[in-house]
């Protein structure tokens, strides 16, 4: 630790001791300062320039450089930088009204807040009030967010680890199994059986079905063609909504605008942060079907934040809307995404240690193996909370190495670059990621 402390610049000095770190034990708190941007590359306070192919938290879907988005913050902080949300923006208004003309299906009102774990809150609440039941029912391999109610709902290792001593969870929350054939005893089809089954069992109880359409930091897991809609059947049958969790996958991600979309279905609510703004802002929203939203012109909307539809942060929405479709960067997610999807299969082929390329568009991911014939993870599920640094860990690194930034979650390095990113860039990730793949190659069981 000593040598670690005398490496350190006065800024990350300065970080490290007075900052708690998120999602880590604070000895394994070390962070590097950033000092630039450009493009979709980082740059380090010590000169390296990295290529980000993460998005960081799979949320600067615009990359670096989106002037208009910030010519629009800088425009509406010295006009108008805040009121509570119960006066009227030209901002909030002019976005509301686009995110309903980009939403799938019936999707037309809004409620605003900063965090994709809020945005979730705010549809669990919304769904309670509207169906008068009070269960939601989830997956076991998801993220939802951080606080009691989203943390409860994710199946994500970080909710174990949390422990009931800590942050008791928060009732009314189920889980069933994912369409996940590669991890899970059951085929997709079996999955959604299982879920018919819990429903039923539940009896009338449960106010909606939540999902990543892709499931993101647990492992960029891809249903079939038929899961969502089939799923959404199923949830109202039984009288349940559909909630989509688009945090990760919303604004173009996978080449269309919603990940809904790839799948012809229309939620009744749809939950989206992370690349609302580019996250040149924090800003969420939850968008709900004409339907829900009439249910509330005579019951109690019983939600809000200080921030909810914040001016600036619906400036730069507004702003970022206008920058993917006049740089056509939904379509570029969906060209460059299936020349990536392309180089990913055929590195897959080159290394055995990788068992499975997932995804679409530029919402990837590769789940490494042990063993080429049984598939045997590398990492458990409690080795992300577990701080032991694992084969993965080391991939990662290796790449980094090489200057190109991936993020790895639950045996899977996600492979998740801006919208903004070209063929040239996806060589250089591949390139790097080619040679840090040996070390997964040389670790597998002989």
């Amino acid at each position: 630790m000593a040598s670690q402390q005398s490496d350190r610049n006065e800024i990350e000095r300065l970080d490290r001791e007075y900052t708690l770190g998120t999602w880590t034990r604070q000895r394994d708190f070390d962070p590097t300062e950033i000092v630039d941007t450009e493009g979709p590359r980082i740059v380090t306070a010590n000169g390296d320039s990295i290529l980000d192919f993460s998005s960081q938290y799979v949320c600067t879907s615009l990359g670096y450089d989106a002037e208009r988005v910030v010519d629009a913050i800088a425009e509406q902080a010295s006009n108008v930088p805040y009121v509570a949300p119960g006066w009227s923006t030209e901002p909030r208004a002019r976005l509301s009204k686009k995110l309903a003309e980009i939403t799938p299906g019936s999707l037309k009102k809004t409620f605003y807040s900063t965090s994709g774990t809020e945005a979730n809150e705010a549809a669990f609440k919304i769904a309670r009030a509207y169906t008068g039941k009070y269960k939601i029912l989830s997956r076991y391999r998801s993220y939802h967010g951080a606080t009691a109610a989203s943390l409860s709902a994710s199946g994500d290792p970080r909710r174990v680890a949390q422990g009931p001593e800590i942050q008791p969870e928060v009732p009314g929350m189920v889980k069933g199994p994912d369409p996940y054939a590669y991890g899970s005893s059951l085929d997709p089809d079996q999955s959604l059986e299982y879920i018919e089954e819990m429903l039923q069992l539940e009896g009338d109880t449960v106010a909606a079905v939540l999902v990543e359409p892709l499931v993101g930091s647990n492992g960029v897991l891809t249903p079939p063609d038929d899961y969502l809609v089939r799923l959404q059947e199923i949830a109202h049958d039984h009288g349940a909504l559909l909630i989509c969790d688009e945090v990760m996958t919303g604004f173009g991600r996978t080449g269309e605008w919603f990940a809904s979309e790839l799948y012809d279905a229309e939620p009744d609510i749809i939950t989206m942060a992370k690349g609302l703004t580019g996250s040149y802002q924090p800003l969420a929203a939850t968008t709900v079907s004409e339907e829900i939203a009439e249910f509330f012109e005579d019951n109690l909307l019983n939600q809000g934040h200080t921030f909810a539809g914040h001016p600036t942060a619906c400036a730069a929405g507004v702003a970022a809307i206008e920058t993917y479709e006049q740089e056509g960067l939904v379509e570029n997610a969906r060209e460059i995404g299936e020349y990536l999807t392309s180089e990913l299969d055929a590195l897959a082929e080159r290394h055995p240690s990788v068992g499975e390329r997932r995804g679409v568009g530029l919402h990837q991911g590769l789940e490494l193996t042990r063993s080429e014939m049984e598939r045997v993870p590398f990492e458990e599920r409690s080795d992300k909370v577990s701080g032991r640094t694992t084969v993965l860990d080391e991939v990662s690194a290796h790449a980094l190495d090489n200057d190109v930034y991936f993020y790895t979650s639950v045996n899977t390095i996600v492979v998740t670059p801006p919208l903004t990113i070209s063929e040239t860039e996806v060589d250089e990730a591949v390139a790097a990621l080619e040679e840090a793949l040996e070390v997964s190659d040389a670790a597998m069981d002989a």
